[in-house]
Order: structure tokens, then sequence, then C-alpha cells
């Protein structure tokens, strides 16, 4: 091993890492008394803690009694909808939409997204966060705070056809302009709202852009099975049909939640020319009743990676992936009526690995591995709550809380220490917001963003 100075060294912990050339649920392996070296913001080795006795570095943390794993990532998120944080409760889909949800964003400045977004980003950091995947409106606030926070973050401009073309114009100029941002952190998507807010022109529109500039798309489709139903009567095609036939499973493409997703369109995702992946944010189906959930096992089986996701706080009300991890396993199991599907560590791996490639970031976070990102979080295992451990992804999975994360680094860069937030004042924030919120949820003006009418 290198021995001239490391930026840091993690050392006593009980690392996650990914054994290849086995199946998926079998790559989860745990290294005990492991030491993590970390140069230049990289993973440049993991070791044991004896090999780094000697080993000079600029900064160390004793992570005794804690877990090192891969941080995750947020496949699909509004991040600045915490601002919503219920203010839209106990409603059906299109109630929560066009009575409440889509007024109140008719009233948003790019100072109220700004100060969602540092809000959502230390929610996310502190729940053990690294990257997020987010479509939302002003999104050049949100790429401001990314940087000057220190997450890693997908970003994309969301547009509907009612906006026009000049929508989908500022969605790719955001694209390009932002690609590469924050030293590397930042990398960009075209966001299209969805098959029935955005129309097949636009669809194939976007789909032709995504090839021209080499950018991937991130759209909401087969939200619920009412969509899929309603597409099928409208259109005589589901809508990953219609995803299809418009050009934009020749890209790559990350579709949000596919709940509605039938058997019908497995033949239709898995001969899809571009990397298709799905992201699954189950608390939010749970509270909207929706009928079904996302199909990942019939998903794995055909090669689609599924990622996990919260989606915005207004619908799940949280920004918390540990849970989101938790539930799916829960929740699958109770699809599918097998208790063995899905386990913990199949369930680490879609926190993983799995949500990495989602966000197209595969090889460079997602794994505890040289020469992947130093993105990193350390779990306290010592809680009453945690103890015994018998079976440690278990434990991780189902018994750990995204509260028992202690410390949180991007980059190399230590973003939250022993709890402590270092890159964002969260009391400054809420002030603001605070201030803010009357006029951003008056609904007085009767405006709204969109119409839900699928």
């Amino acid at each position: 091993m290198t021995t001239y100075p490391a930026d840091l060294i993690i050392t006593g912990c009980t690392a996650l890492v990914h054994v290849e050339g086995r199946a998926d649920h079998e790559r989860i392996a745990f290294r005990d008394d492991a030491a993590i070296v970390v140069r230049d913001g990289v993973v440049a080795a993991v070791t044991t803690a004896a090999d780094v006795t000697g080993l000079p570095a600029a900064e160390r943390i004793d992570a005794r009694g804690q877990a090192a794993l891969p941080g995750l990532v947020n496949c699909h998120t509004h991040a600045p909808m915490v601002m919503l944080r219920g203010v839209a409760e106990d409603l059906p889909t299109e109630e929560w939409f066009n009575d409440v949800v889509w007024p109140v964003e008719s009233n948003l400045t790019a100072r109220d997204v700004e100060l969602g977004a540092r809000l959502a980003c230390a929610e996310m950091i502190r729940g053990g966060v690294t990257c997020f995947a987010d479509h939302y409106f002003a999104m050049d606030a949100v790429a401001a705070v990314v940087e000057e926070c220190g997450i890693r973050a997908h970003l994309g401009e969301a547009f509907f056809s009612s906006q026009g073309p000049e929508g989908r114009e500022r969605s790719l100029e955001f694209a390009l302009r932002h690609r590469g941002g924050a030293g590397g952190r930042i990398t960009t998507t075209l966001a299209p709202h969805a098959p029935y807010t955005v129309d097949d022109a636009d669809l194939a529109a976007t789909a032709d852009l995504a090839r021209e500039h080499g950018l991937p798309v991130h759209l909401h489709a087969a939200e619920n099975r009412d969509q899929t139903e309603a597409s099928l009567a409208r259109y005589g095609a589901t809508p990953i049909e219609v995803l299809e036939r418009t050009g934009l499973l020749g890209t790559d493409v990350l579709i949000a939640h596919g709940t509605g997703i039938t058997e019908r369109d497995l033949p239709v995702l898995e001969r899809a020319d571009g990397r298709v992946a799905v992201a699954s944010a189950p608390r939010g189906y749970l509270k909207f009743a929706w009928p079904t959930t996302t199909p990942v096992r019939a998903l794995r089986a055909i090669g689609v990676p599924v990622g996990l996701a919260t989606d915005g706080a207004a619908s799940n009300n949280s920004l918390d992936v540990w849970e989101s991890m938790a539930l799916t396993a829960l929740v699958q199991k109770a699809a599918e009526g097998d208790p063995r599907w899905l386990t913990a560590r199949q369930a680490l791996h879609h926190a993983t690995l799995q949500s990495a490639r989602a966000v197209g970031l595969d090889g460079v976070v997602g794994s505890l591995a040289p020469g992947h990102r130093a993105d990193i979080v350390l779990v306290d295992l010592t809680g009453p709550h945690t103890q015994p451990v018998h079976d440690l992804a278990a434990t991780l999975v189902h018994s750990a809380r995204s509260s028992d994360v202690r410390t949180t680094i991007v980059d190399g860069r230590v973003l939250m220490r022993d709890r402590e937030l270092l890159t964002l004042d969260v009391p400054s924030v809420v002030r603001e917001l605070g201030e803010r919120l009357p006029a951003l949820l008056d609904r007085g003006h009767g405006r709204r963003v969109q119409r839900y009418d699928t």
C-alpha cells in the first residue's frame, strides 16, 4: 500500500464491501476491524486497521462500534418540497395535486426553492444520503446549494408541455450549463414531467436532445395502475409503451415509481436500447393507498436496476432513504407473498450498487472500493435497538435508523461529524422559511402549475 500521507483514514469499523462474480444478493459482505484510506476524494484502500497503524494522515476517525457503508443515494425526489411537508394529508392523488400542491407551487420563488433545498440537504446528510436525484423547478438555486454544502446530486429542471417549447429549452440549457458542476459532484439530466403532462412530440424531441447532447432523462412514468389504465383507454398504449414509441427508451432513462408497470411492459423494458432504471419510493405508495408497488422482482429478472427513493416530502413526509430501504424489503415480501424476498442483503444491494447504477454513477459511487469516490457513512451499532448483532445485514436494514448515522462524508470531505452538520445552518433556514410560508401557502389566487388528469 502507498505510504505517502492520506487525507483521511477511518479505522476500527466494520466495512460493507461488494464481492464480484456472485449473484446480487450474495455480493454483500462485511470486513471486521477494517480501515478505509482516502486520498484526493477517492477510496485508495480498504484494508485492516493494523495495516495503517503507522500511515500518516491529515485526519483520522476512530470508528470502533460503527459500520462503514457507501453513502445512500436518493434516486428520485423533489428536494425543495420539504417546504410542503404535511400541507396535503390524507388525500387521493388527484385532489392532492389539483387542490393543494400545484396551486401552492405556483407561488414558488427561487428563494423559496433555495431554502427548501438547504433544509432538504441537511435532512439527507443527517440521514446518510450522499447523493440525490432531484426533479424540480428553479434548479439553479438547488445547484448552488449543492455546490456550497458538499453533497452530490443528479439534477434536472422539470418541464410540462403546457409551458410550450420554452420549458424543454430551459431544461436543456440547465443540464448543459451545470453538467460537471461543483467539482464534478453535479451530474445533470433532461426532466420532462410525465407522459400525461408532456405530449408525444415533446417526449420525442427530448429523446433527440438526449442523444444529441449525451444526456440522460429522468421522468415519472406508470406511477400507478390508474395512470396505466387511463393511458390504455386514451392512447391504446401503456405509459411504458409511450416511452418506447417516442424514442425515450433508446436513451439512458430513469423512471420514477413504476408501480403501474404491467406484464406487457416487461418485454418493452427488456428490449430497450438504452439503460433503463426505475426508482422506487414505497412510503408514498402506501400513503396514497395505491394497490400495487414497484415490481422489483420482475424488473430484476429482466436486468432493470431498481434504486431506492423517497419522492418529495409533501407526499412522503421525509427524505429518509434508510426507511425506504426497510419498507422496500417489507413491502416486497407482502407483494410477492414470499418471506424470502427481498432479503436484507438484497435490500442493501438496492441501496448501494443498484441505486448508483440508477442515477448513472455505476463505478463512481455505491461501493467502498479503490477508485470509487469517497462517499461514506458511519453508522453507530452500539444502541440498545441494534444489539445483539446476529446478522449485520438484518441489523442495518431492519433495526438501525437514519438517526444512527454518526458521520457523513462526500468526496472525502466530512459534511457531518458525530451528528453535527458542518456545512449547513439549519436554524437560520427554518427562521426565514417560517417567515415566507404564509405567502407560499396562499391558494386564494386560483392558479395551479398544471392539472392532474391522466
